[in-house]
């Protein structure tokens, strides 16, 4: 991949030090940022049937985590460049720990949102400012590994909001849960605060009005676009369903008891756990050998749309299986970092990353709540979705997916090196 950035960029080497200081306490975060994004999975009937939510409520409520992430992207990847993940992500934190607070204390529809849009704003930042770091502080032939294995502690932060929260539940209950949450939140703020070292931002000198034209270079790339949107379409299907409609569709439509469903979404979020260490460890390891991380991307993005499709079709294939290599294949789309940023200087670095996320996060709003609202055009029978309002959500969403990869495939990787 060409790119405009200096060769002393890779004489930055491991130590575990670096991995205590830089990796570890972004980490902590990036666990809380999946939890707070998939918890509602879990307590989706529980709130349902507290405050008399609709399907689309529900859509709506769980999914202001998604809009207001997404809209913080663009001027979090400005503040990134300008001043470092360290002050950026510990601020934002403490947004997460009100937002928490909040939802546990919440009286109705419209607390519950608010709370919830304030968690989504508050973790914005974790890994993209995690990334942002990781840039600065670690060898660039190694970002793809070191992307990986943060992404699976976060990952392992959305299966701890699987069946370890449905146990929990009758212990302590929701409210409890999330004023713990809030409390760890500020924990995870002081440890970034005070842990993190800083380093000299490469262009930080810029004015306002350069970062910001920056960003409008950025999207203004096809190849950007090429390269991002099928991580956009596919990440944020992956989202919606994973994050909160993946659970009623096991218990109203495969038929599994709540127990049963929360099992499931486990062996999925672990799945996805385990596929962010393997593409992340083996790209890089690959690339060494020859074949390229587009190819890989590709590859996993192709069976995760396949397993989507099984998925949405109610395939007579054992479940657990499936979830497994949807959530599993679905981490090929983090490659989608390593491929992108080398098109950009580094100084970039923190507005290209957040780009990316910026499509997914907006798209995976629109998805979580366009499904809520095609299942409210379909009865609601003893409090169970309707399978065929599952069936026209998800068919649209693997036409999406199509196009997408359709328009990916064709990409030569000497355009992307």
């Amino acid at each position: 991949m060409t790119g405009a950035r200096p060769a002393a960029a890779e004489a930055t080497r491991f130590s575990p030090r670096l991995v205590a200081l830089v990796f570890v306490p972004f980490a902590a975060g990036y666990f809380l940022s999946y939890f707070f994004r998939n918890v509602n999975a879990v307590i989706a009937k529980d709130l349902a049937r507290e405050f008399a939510l609709t399907s689309a409520d529900l859509g709506l409520l769980t999914s202001t985590y998604f809009v207001t992430f997404g809209l913080a992207q663009l001027p979090i990847g400005v503040l990134l460049d300008r001043y470092g993940p360290r002050r950026v992500v510990a601020t934002l934190l403490c947004l997460t720990a009100l937002g928490a607070f909040l939802f546990g204390g919440a009286a109705g529809f419209g607390s519950l949102a608010i709370a919830r849009a304030l968690i989504g704003l508050g973790v914005s930042a974790c890994l993209m400012g995690a990334i942002k770091a990781f840039t600065l502080w670690f060898p660039l032939s190694r970002l793809a590994t070191v992307n990986g294995w943060y992404i699976f502690f976060g990952a392992v932060g959305g299966l701890a909001a699987t069946a370890p929260v449905e146990a929990a539940l009758g212990a302590i209950g929701w409210r409890a849960m999330f004023y713990g949450l809030a409390a760890a939140s500020l924990a995870v703020a002081a440890l970034i605060a005070l842990c993190v070292p800083e380093k000299p931002l490469p262009g930080a000198g810029a004015t306002w009005g350069d970062q910001i034209r920056g960003v409008g270079e950025i999207l203004s790339r096809p190849l950007f676009w090429r390269i991002a949107a099928p991580f956009v379409i596919t990440h944020a299907a992956y989202q919606a369903m994973q994050g909160l409609w993946l659970g009623p569709w096991l218990t109203d439509v495969a038929g599994f008891a709540r127990e049963g469903a929360a099992r499931l979404l486990f062996v999925c979020a672990a799945a996805y756990a385990l596929g962010s260490v393997a593409f992340g460890t083996f790209a890089d390891r690959l690339a060494a050998r020859g074949l390229s991380r587009l190819t890989l991307y590709k590859a996993g993005l192709l069976v995760s749309f396949a397993a989507f499709v099984a998925i949405a079709a109610d395939a007579a294939l054992p479940r657990a299986g499936l979830l497994a290599t949807y959530g599993f294949t679905m981490m090929a789309g983090a490659l989608v970092f390593a491929l992108v940023t080398p098109h950009f200087p580094t100084a970039m670095s923190g507005r290209v990353i957040t780009a990316v996320n910026f499509g997914m996060f907006t798209t995976s709003f629109a998805f979580q709540w366009g499904i809520g609202a095609v299942l409210r055009a379909f009865p609601v029978v003893d409090g169970r979705y309707a399978a065929e309002g599952f069936g026209a959500a998800l068919a649209g969403l693997a036409v999406l997916q199509v196009i997408v990869l359709a328009w990916l495939l064709p990409l030569r990787e000497e355009r992307s090196r």
